[in-house]
C-alpha cells in the first residue's frame, strides 16, 4: 500500500489517497512568494498518511521552486520541525 498524493489546485489542498480513497487533506493559501498551509486533516490513522502527505506537498513545493512555505497549520510545523532537511523551506516572518 502506498500513499499518493496530489495537488488539487481547484480547492487549494493536496489529497492524500489510497487506492481510490481519500485519506487526507493539507489546505493552503497562495500569497505572492508564498504557500500558506491552513489546516491539514488525516482520515485514516495509524498508515503513515499524515506524514506521507507532509513529506510530498513539501517536496512539490520545492520542485516547483517559485514559494516559500508559511506553515500556520501545527500539523505542518510540527512535521517540518522534526525535519530539520525542510527548514529551508520555510519563509522567514
Amino acid at each position: 500500500m502506498s500513499v499518493e498524493v496530489r495537488d488539487n489546485a481547484d480547492e487549494k489542498r493536496f489529497e492524500a489517497w489510497i487506492d481510490d480513497k481519500l485519506c487526507g487533506i493539507a489546505e493552503y493559501r497562495l500569497r505572492p512568494g508564498a504557500i500558506v498551509f491552513t489546516h491539514t486533516e488525516v482520515l485514516v490513522e495509524g498508515q503513515g498518511v499524515g506524514s506521507a502527505l507532509a513529506r510530498q506537498a513539501l517536496d512539490a513545493v520545492r520542485a516547483a521552486g517559485e514559494r516559500k512555505v508559511v506553515p500556520l497549520c501545527p500539523f505542518i510545523k510540527e512535521w517540518i520541525d522534526k525535519h530539520p532537511d525542510y527548514q529551508d523551506l520555510v519563509r522567514e516572518q
